[in-house]
């Protein structure tokens, strides 16, 4: 695990509460919006997923593909994802950073180039939906030489032997998807969650274990601060972009939904 994201984890279970791990897509809905939505994010969270936008995704929902549509369509490059990085990092030295996407951009780069360009811009680590740790030889040891963590998903269905090759292959912690499904659908039944995520702990050999797919309520995020180590929220969060075309109206919504997600990880309130 990279330093940062270890100190990350550290810090969470030390003032007893999951980390918060949230998401927004890089350059929607424009590129200068986007940059200060991530800044506000950062902020309120202890880990930020900066999307890649991708015109052909394949995990995410349809909240998450039409912010990728609008960054598209708004002109953002990989460039700019490392832009936006940078700049979060600057305002943010203790802030975990992933980069989340699919693999045909880090592909098409060049894998040495990406991860030269995304640990040069700040990021500890990086989540490829479509590389499985199977097919890790393509890009496994660039990342390793950068320093960068690749983060790998389990989900309801992975096997015992899955579990242990992604714990073996991965780092900086495993992303366990609550339902089989799509960003953005409901939640699964949360005893059948904190059994799997039970499970998956007792083979991760310390390696924290976050739950993400479905959450949208603090109440949710509360339920699952009880037993993970951290709360992914993405869709929710970018709705408050879609729902909102004033700027100050999406940071501000964006802001408040922050806030209380925040507030809900503390395992305290937990129910």
């Amino acid at each position: 695990m990279s330093a940062r994201l270890g100190e990350v984890f550290e810090r969470c279970r030390a003032e007893g509460r999951a980390a918060l791990v949230g998401y927004l897509t890089a350059g929607d809905p424009n590129p200068e919006q986007s940059r200060a939505l991530l800044l506000a994010l950062a902020s309120r969270c202890d880990v930020l997923e900066i999307g890649m936008p991708f015109s052909d995704p394949m995990a995410d929902g349809p909240v998450i593909e039409a912010a990728s549509v609008r960054a598209l369509a708004a002109g953002t490059h990989i460039a700019d994802v490392f832009e936006h990085c940078r700049a979060v990092r600057q305002a943010n030295p203790d802030l975990g950073i992933v980069l989340m996407g699919y693999a045909n951009i880090p592909y098409a780069m060049g894998f040495d180039l990406f991860a030269s360009r995304a640990a040069e811009a700040g990021v500890d680590g990086v989540l490829i939906v479509d590389i499985p740790p199977e097919e890790g030889g393509i890009c496994d040891a660039s990342f390793r030489q950068h320093g960068l963590d690749r983060i790998l998903l389990l989900s309801p269905t992975s096997t015992d032997e899955r579990i242990r090759l992604a714990c073996d292959a991965g780092s900086g912690f495993i992303y366990y998807v609550s339902l089989t499904g799509i960003t953005g659908a409901d939640m699964g039944d949360i005893t059948g969650i904190r059994n799997k995520v039970a499970h998956i702990q007792s083979m991760a050999g310390g390696m924290p274990v976050c739950v993400g797919f479905g959450i949208k309520t603090p109440e949710q995020a509360s339920q699952v601060a009880a037993f993970a180590d951290g709360v992914v929220v993405g869709s929710h969060f970018v709705s408050q972009v879609a729902a909102n075309s004033d700027a100050a109206a999406a940071l501000a919504a964006l802001s408040a939904s922050a806030d209380a997600m925040q507030a809900a990880t503390a395992r305290e309130t937990a129910v």
